[in-house]
């Protein structure tokens, strides 16, 4: 092939991955709308209510799953199903820390995977350590803000520990994120940190639970782990993987 030929070649595969990929995330988008839709109360929980809420992010974890193979287990799919399980036990107020641990688990596995070979993390940049102090200083200055709240909790000595522990794997996930230089793996790690921080000073009551608080923490959720869903699929695709590998075989 000539270079124009090659080059026209690739904008097909590319095109061709495109539509593959959307294709492959209707069932995300389906059931996410399904989530909104039936919008089942908190107040009502139930088998049904923790199945609605975890399926969007299963979806993502089969995706992933699809173009990654096992090994993406103890990367972002592995990561995904944790969240999933997290989203599970969070349905019941009294198993938030079992919700906390499990997401604290698939934040390791997140940032497992941004530091693998797929995603070429670039070395230490000037780009990459002031994109990263901010998130460390939002993560200390929002934890030494709801401190005083967190004591307010029952087993206020193992609910500041915990927070603790999880805003540290966080702000670390989204520090490797930065390095990656992928917009989507960052966009979605910013993201997962703003809805854990709505959702966080809902659940310690540093700020009234408004109306629309749920929703926020919800369609934030969604998004992130799509960002990061997708951008795990596209490392993938980068190293000749996915669909457009399949077809050249």
């Amino acid at each position: 092939m000539d270079i124009l030929e090659t080059d026209a070649y690739d904008r097909r595969q590319r095109r061709a991955t495109s539509v593959f990929l959307f294709l492959s995330l209707l069932p995300f988008f389906l059931s996410t709308s399904a989530y909104f839709y039936l919008w089942i109360p908190e107040s009502n929980p139930s088998a049904f209510a923790a199945a609605v809420k975890s399926i969007p992010v299963i979806s993502l974890a089969a995706l992933v799953l699809c173009y990654q193979g096992g090994r993406s287990l103890w990367g972002v799919a592995g990561g995904l199903l944790f969240s999933a399980g997290g989203d599970i036990c969070l349905i019941w107020h009294e198993m938030f820390l079992y919700g906390l641990t499990l997401f604290a688990v698939a934040h390791l596995l997140y940032a497992a995977a941004f530091l693998s070979h797929r995603y070429s993390p670039a070395p230490c940049s000037c780009t990459s350590v002031f994109l990263s102090i901010p998130l460390w200083l939002l993560g200390a200055g929002v934890y030494f803000y709801m401190y005083p709240y967190l004591q307010k909790q029952e087993d206020a000595d193992i609910i500041t520990l915990a927070v603790a522990g999880y805003t540290l794997l966080i702000v670390t996930m989204a520090t490797l994120a930065v390095r990656t230089h992928r917009p989507s793996t960052f966009l979605g790690s910013l993201i997962f940190i703003v809805s854990d921080l709505s959702l966080a000073l809902q659940v310690f009551k540093v700020i009234d639970q408004a109306p629309a608080g749920r929703a926020v923490v919800m369609t934030t959720y969604y998004l992130a782990q799509l960002l990061i869903a997708v951008g795990d699929v596209s490392a993938n695709g980068d190293q000749g993987g996915g669909l457009g590998k399949r077809k050249r075989m």
